[in-house]
């Protein structure tokens, strides 16, 4: 089941019908649904498409010379190129009379296996791009060795590519569409869980309950999501060991540098440079206060949030569930998942907020928007802002975001009020988003001020 992905397909596509030499770079962390978006890309159209393997030159050059007579002559053959310079070389000259498309897959681990490959790729590009109705596709999960071998200014690849598209995990609306008979609160809560990494969507099941899903998963040594996070990080990092010390600090309450440095026992210039490399594969985020720079104030979270469900509940359960007593973990989770989920709340709150703007229908005209968190002067407290979105120096949108299982009363809109006025906008528009509706109290004093706008968690699934 292919789901969402419009956008990447639109671009590919446009590039296709350019009849042109096109090259393009697809990259992203790995079950992010690369090969799934090249394969339904290339299903009605001439195309070879090869994965490279982790192994070394010699099988990956008979690997792609199959592909490539294959695709020639219609049938399997172990016949094979003598080099890659020479099976390219001849998919280049096919190209010369017809569209033609040729997707590598994991070619890291073809270029890695073989030096030469990407001067030799700069080479041919150069030779026959003129003439040439070749579409390119080089695709990768090894997030560094793609930006910095292929994409980066020294590379020699630099310069040739006429697309590049780093793949992201669905957002909230696009995972929805993966499921049919869950509830609405559920769509939420296993979002929460597992994110929009299609591959860890299919691991859920909407047959059955939510608990049923975690236990069937993150508690089970068995299942493919137990050990997820740990087998990522191996793949894609050195130290897995000082990696996994950071984001467990993180998921435990340690948000400052210092106080990760602190925690993990290391030195704060070396666990800066870690934390980087995490942001960079999308595991953690660095915040600031919205509308600030000062790095000082800097906060760092887990963005993933597979990572994020499984560091906050799987390490401190893990006696338990190697016993293979699933429910008596899951009783220890359960207080504390309507907490975790305030967070994950938010987020779907502000792709709400840009969805809204995107059609034209929201009431600040935004280009970012963020979290504020920072002094009150007048209370002589800190105070936090779930969402805060500027168009202008006078206009500004003020949003907060409750998943509780209680009505919102007027006292959180009135307390949003008061927060925004340490801010001097003139114009100011109030969001407040709830999962069980508002009271009577909060709608009336909403219609009085007429700048709020109250959205129950199922308006959110209706844009």
């Amino acid at each position: 089941m292919f789901i969402g992905r419009e956008r990447e397909l639109a671009a590919l596509n446009k590039l296709y019908r350019s009849n042109r030499f096109e090259f393009a770079v697809i990259y992203g962390r790995r079950r992010v649904g690369k090969t799934a978006l090249i394969n339904q890309f290339i299903r009605d159209k001439n195309a070879i498409y090869f994965m490279g393997v982790e192994s070394n030159a010699k099988q990956n050059l008979e690997n792609l010379s199959k592909s490539i007579l294959e695709y020639r002559t219609g049938t399997e053959t172990e016949s094979s190129f003598l080099s890659f310079q020479a099976a390219l070389e001849y998919v280049f000259r096919l190209s010369e009379k017809e569209r033609l498309i040729l997707a590598i897959d994991e070619y890291p681990y073809v270029a890695r296996s073989s030096k030469s490959l990407a001067s030799t790729f700069q080479m041919l590009i150069d030779k026959y791009k003129d003439n040439s109705k070749l579409m390119l596709i080089l695709c990768g999960s090894s997030m560094s060795y793609m930006e910095d071998r292929v994409l980066a200014y020294k590379a020699p690849l630099y310069g040739r590519r006429t697309a590049q598209m780093k793949m992201v995990p669905f957002d909230f609306e696009e995972t929805c569409r993966y499921f049919q008979h869950f509830s609405d609160e559920d769509k939420a809560l296993i979002y929460g869980m597992v994110g929009g990494t299609p591959q860890y969507l299919l691991q859920m099941n909407d047959e059955l309950s939510v608990e049923e899903n975690i236990k069937n998963t993150y508690l089970n040594p068995t299942s493919a999501l137990f050990e997820e996070p740990e087998n990522l990080l191996k793949q894609e990092v050195r130290e897995p060991a000082l990696y996994n010390a950071i984001i467990t600090a993180i998921a435990t309450g340690s948000t400052r540098l210092s106080e990760i440095a602190s925690k993990v026992g290391e030195d704060t210039n070396v666990c800066s440079m870690y934390v980087k490399n995490l942001i960079s594969l999308g595991i953690i985020q660095k915040e600031t206060p919205y509308g600030e720079t000062a790095s000082r104030k800097a906060v760092y979270s887990i963005e993933d949030n597979l990572f994020r469900f499984w560091y906050r509940f799987v390490p401190e359960n893990s006696s338990v569930i190697a016993r293979g007593a699933a429910d008596v973990a899951y009783k220890r989770i359960e207080p504390f998942l309507s907490d975790y989920m305030g967070k994950v709340f938010e987020e779907i709150c502000k792709q709400y907020l840009w969805k809204l703007l995107l059609a034209g229908k929201c009431p600040v005209m935004f280009s970012s928007l963020g979290r504020w968190w920072g002094n009150d002067p007048i209370e002589k407290c800190q105070a936090e802002i779930d969402i805060l979105a500027e168009q202008d120096k006078a206009t500004a949108l003020f949003g907060e975001c409750k998943w509780t299982n209680e009505r919102v009363d007027l006292n959180v809109l009135e307390t949003l009020v008061k927060r925004s006025n340490l801010f001097p906008y003139k114009t100011k528009h109030f969001y407040l988003f709830a999962k069980s509706g508002f009271t009577r109290g909060c709608i009336g004093r909403a219609k009085e001020m007429g700048n709020v706008t109250l959205v129950n968690y199922g308006d959110l699934l209706q844009i």
